[in-house]
C-alpha cells in the first residue's frame, strides 16, 4: 500500500510583492487531497477500492466450463478469482494450485477482483487444469501402478513361503523325534527356499511394499538356516532311528483236509 497525493487543477493567482510566495503555499496546501493507492498484481497501480461496510455486494453465477463439463457456481461479485478457484475445488477435485481460470481469452491471477476484471452476472469462465499437475498426477498414477505389482508379487511369494514353512517344520519335528530324513529332501526344500529369494530380489519395491519384501525376505533366511542346522543333525542319526517297529503276524495256510485212503482191489 502507498500514499500518493493529487493536486486540484487550481492554483491560486500568484500575488505581486514579497508574500506571492506564501499565498501560492497555502493555496496549494489548502487544496491538495489525499487518495490511496494500492498495488494489484503484477505491477499495476490502481486506486483502491471504497468499501462501504454496512453495503453487501451482490452474488453473481458463473458458467464454468471444465472440458465437457459445465458447472455453474454462485460468488460474491467482489470476490477474488483465487476464491472462486476455491470454490471450484469441492466441485471438480482440483486444488486451487492445480487450476488456471481463463476470461475473455486471458488467464486470471488469484488476487484480481471478478467485477474489476468485467464479470458480471451469467459471465462464462473457462477452467483448465495446469500442465505440470496432470504430469504429476501421471507420474504418481505409474508409482501407484509400480507399487501395487509389487504388492502382488510379494503376496504370491509370501503364500509360496507358507507352504514351504509347513514343509521345514515338518521335517525339524521329524529330526527332533530322531528319525533320518533323507537328504535329498531337505537340499530340495533349500533350492525351493532360493528359487522364493530370487523372485523377491526381482521385484522393484516402492513405498510400504519396501517393508514387505524385506520381511518375507528374512522368513526365507530363517527358514534356509533351519535347514542347514537340521542338516547336520540329521546326518548324524542313525539310519533306520525313530521308525517304531510294526508287528507281523505270521501266515499260515490251512491243510487240505485229509482223505480217506481206499485199498483197490483188482
Amino acid at each position: 500500500m502507498m500514499m500518493m497525493k493529487r493536486m486540484s487543477g487550481v492554483y491560486g493567482k500568484m500575488g505581486e510583492g514579497s508574500g506571492s510566495g506564501n499565498t501560492r503555499s497555502s493555496s496549494y496546501a489548502s487544496t491538495e487531497e489525499e487518495t490511496d493507492w494500492e498495488k494489484r498484481p503484477g505491477g499495476m497501480l490502481v486506486q483502491k477500492r471504497n468499501q462501504n461496510a454496512g453495503v453487501s455486494s451482490p452474488d453473481v453465477r458463473l458458467r464454468v466450463v471444465y472440458g465437457a463439463v459445465r458447472y455453474e457456481i454462485y460468488v460474491n461479485s467482489q470476490a477474488t478469482f483465487g476464491e472462486v478457484k476455491k470454490r471450484l475445488t469441492a466441485e471438480t477435485g482440483l486444488q486451487p494450485s492445480e487450476q488456471r481460470v481463463i476470461f475473455k481469452g486471458k488467464e486470471r491471477e488469484n488476487g484480481e477482483f471478478l467485477d474489476m476484471c468485467g464479470v458480471r452476472d451469467r459471465s462464462k469462465l473457462v477452467l483448465m487444469e495446469d500442465p505440470a499437475s496432470i504430469e504429476r498426477r501421471f507420474i504418481q498414477m505409474r508409482r501407484n501402478a509400480k507399487i501395487q505389482s509389487a504388492h502382488r508379487a510379494i503376496n504370491h511369494v509370501s503364500m509360496e513361503l507358507d507352504k514351504l514353512a509347513d514343509q521345514v517344520s515338518a521335517i525339524e519335528k521329524s529330526v527332533s523325534d530322531g528319525a533320518k530324513v533323507p537328504e535329498v529332501q531337505i537340499t530340495t526344500l533349500i533350492e525351493m527356499l532360493m528359487r522364493q529369494a530370487i523372485k523377491l530380489d526381482d521385484v522393484a519395491a516402492e513405498g510400504d511394499a519396501v517393508a514387505e519384501k524385506n520381511l518375507q525376505s528374512k522368513r526365507v533366511q530363517r527358514c534356509v538356516e533351519t535347514l542347514e542346522t537340521l542338516k547336520i543333525s540329521n546326518g548324524r542319526a542313525k539310519p533306520g532311528a525313530g521308525v517304531i517297529p510294526t508287528t507281523q503276524w505270521e501266515k499260515f495256510d490251512p491243510s487240505p483236509p485229509a482223505m480217506a485212503q481206499w485199498e483197490i482191489f483188482d
